[in-house]
């Protein structure tokens, strides 16, 4: 067997064409989250269309808890074949520092596949908080330190991890108060218990447009496209960027060529205008990368969100 220069296993392109995804067995998609999720719902997406390009069914295999890691754990010590698959991403990226006691490296014992999407948070209050704009949210925050609280979907949550960020990039004192998701810390919000949110976009964006919620910003580089006019929070605090990314990892030491042809199917799918649709009805946008530009995105906000961690010490639920 020849091997590439990163030390991976080098698969002839005959042996590729005659061997993968012909085998009698299916594909497994194994999500860290519970069915009907944002990203359960991508996982499907994206698992409907690979199975329709490549002859063979994907199944989507949902184990929930931790944070994520017993699906994680389950994909590093699947077989190397290129036939299980992890859809990972962010979330996972928090993870791999909130747990401390893992039985494996999110880093080390996984291979970068592809990416899919990434969508931004969104800063919401209810409408009778007396801050219309980040300036005056953190103006306020400041003169009232320890009086707002913000809710999240739970703790080492990415919109956990948004809050948190703000806070230490803005010098202010905001409280956190974990919900087992983001529709009951949006009730409480709706309902005065809580001042704040950062949210995931697809539960927010209907209060928005109603009226229920007010917006201050998103949290992603750029703005977001369905609500043009509202202004991201490194508008105001430079450098501050928060996301929610997702992609396929397979475990380590799958063949190179294996890699690259199911990131090039996962590229083409999410260059069609249908699948742009559907994922934009999930508050994300596709974002097609190389394996090695989605590994390098994976250790980068690995490192980013470990310092948020350390320096807040949040610990599991």
């Amino acid at each position: 067997m020849r091997y590439t220069p990163h030390g991976l296993p080098r698969v002839e392109n005959d042996g590729l064409q005659q061997g993968f995804a012909t085998r009698d067995i299916g594909f497994h998609i194994i999500v860290g989250l519970a069915a009907g999720s944002a990203s359960d719902i991508m996982a499907r997406l994206i698992g409907q269309s690979l199975s329709e390009r490549l002859g063979k069914p994907f199944v989507i295999e949902n184990r929930p808890g931790a944070g994520g890691s017993i699906a994680a754990e389950a994909v590093a010590r699947a077989s190397p074949d290129g036939y299980t698959l992890l859809l990972n991403g962010s979330a996972d990226a928090v993870t791999a520092t909130v747990y401390q006691q893992l039985n494996y490296n999110f880093i080390r014992d996984f291979a970068p596949v592809a990416s899919i999407a990434s969508g931004p948070l969104v800063l919401v209050v209810n409408p009778s908080f007396p801050s219309r704009t980040i300036p005056e949210f953190i103006e306020y925050a400041k003169a009232n330190p320890g009086k707002i609280n913000f809710g999240s979907a739970g703790i080492g949550t990415v919109a956990q991890m948004a809050g948190e960020l703000f806070k230490a990039m803005a010098g202010v004192n905001l409280v956190h108060v974990p919900y087992k998701g983001m529709a009951q810390a949006l009730t409480d919000l709706l309902g005065g218990q809580v001042q704040a949110a950062f949210s995931t976009m697809p539960p927010a964006i209907g209060h928005i447009k109603a009226g229920r919620l007010r917006a201050l910003a998103v949290t992603s580089k750029a703005r977001y496209e369905a609500l043009p006019d509202l202004p991201t929070i490194g508008d105001f605090l430079p450098g501050y960027e928060a996301s929610i990314t997702v992609g396929l990892g397979a475990p380590k030491n799958v063949a190179v060529e294996i890699i690259e042809k199911l990131n090039k199917e996962t590229n083409a799918i999410l260059a069609e205008p249908s699948m742009k649709a559907r994922l934009a009805d999930l508050g994300s946008e596709p974002i097609a990368m190389s394996p090695a530009d989605f590994g390098k995105l994976l250790a980068d906000e690995t490192e980013k969100w470990a310092k948020v961690i350390r320096t807040a010490n949040i610990k599991p639920e």
